[in-house]
């Protein structure tokens, strides 16, 4: 059955957006009264007849909830720097929303090839991959910041930095097992600069790795998705 994201969904009767209610008119073409399924983003999945089809606002009424997804008791937050291709980013982005993940910020550091990136682009890879896989909660975009400025924020849970340079770091691993929240901040493809690292540990990250391999930035994104995923399943 085919699915739409409604967020903020109240009472029986919900107007699609512009972007949701185009796919449903213009590139699926369903009509009055077909059954479509709605996601909330915050675990809620409903059920409802068509009542206007219109690319700017269809209309879904009758709405009942049907099912409410399972929460997990753990999140992962990736601090990222946007890749040279956007391809590669919006890959990332795909692959970590299937496997599940909860907050995503670009982070711009000193080696990064990429400054600029348009964050409502992001969220419609998210959108659609969270439709496309089922998964029930919509993981938060957040705008772009510099690396000192996400240093600055305050994080729920465990920092993490990742990074290449040759050192003692913990394997990842071992810190997903110990704590239910953690944030990871993974660099650009020339990697964090050595003050880039000691500024992290000075914020008290702990440095890590992910394996043997040099991992590209999206990949190093994936693996840590699916060893916190993996560890507490």
């Amino acid at each position: 059955m085919h699915l739409f994201l409604a967020k903020g969904i109240t009472g029986i009767q919900f107007p699609l957006n512009e972007d949701e209610s185009l796919h449903l008119a213009r590139v699926l073409r369903l009509k009055l009264g077909e059954t479509v399924q709605l996601l909330d983003g915050e675990g809620g999945i409903y059920e409802g007849e068509i009542q206007l089809v219109h690319q700017k606002n269809s209309v879904v009424g009758n709405i009942r909830k049907i099912e409410s997804g399972v929460k997990r008791n753990y999140k992962l937050h990736i601090a990222i720097a946007p890749t040279k291709m956007m391809e590669r980013l919006e890959w990332f982005l795909e692959k970590a929303t299937e496997v599940g993940i909860d907050q995503i910020t670009p982070i711009i550091t000193q080696r990064s090839e990429r400054t600029i990136v348009k964050q409502y682009r992001l969220e419609k890879i998210v959108q659609a991959a969270m439709k496309q896989s089922r998964q029930t909660y919509l993981p938060v975009v957040n705008e772009s910041v510099t690396f000192d400025q996400f240093l600055q924020m305050q994080h729920s849970g465990k920092l993490c930095i990742a990074h290449c340079i040759d050192s003692q770091k913990t394997p990842f691993k071992a810190i997903a097992a110990a704590h239910s929240d953690i944030c990871i901040l993974i660099g650009p493809e020339g990697d964090f600069s050595q003050q880039e690292v000691d500024k992290a540990i000075a914020k008290n990250a702990i440095t890590v790795t992910l394996g043997n391999s040099r991992l590209r930035t999206e990949t190093a994104g994936v693996v840590a998705c699916i060893q916190m995923n993996l560890l507490h399943e």
